[in-house]
């Protein structure tokens, strides 16, 4: 099973694209895009407010 943790290597702003990158072998880059199109696809503030609760309930990435 694979888990999403708030990435430390490919952080922009809280790490939540990066760590979906991360967890999926996808390029954080094309995440970020993705988000950042749904944001005006759904109209900016339910994606903003989904980010926020995100970066609350996504833990941090462990040490290894």
């Amino acid at each position: 099973m694979k888990h999403i943790y708030l990435s430390k290597k490919q952080k922009k702003i809280f790490g939540i694209c990066g760590g979906i990158g991360e967890a999926f072998d996808i390029d954080p880059t094309l995440v970020r895009l993705v988000v950042v199109f749904l944001c005006f696809a759904t109209g900016i503030l339910p994606l903003v407010l989904t980010y926020i609760v995100a970066r609350e309930i996504v833990p941090k990435e462990p040490v290894a």
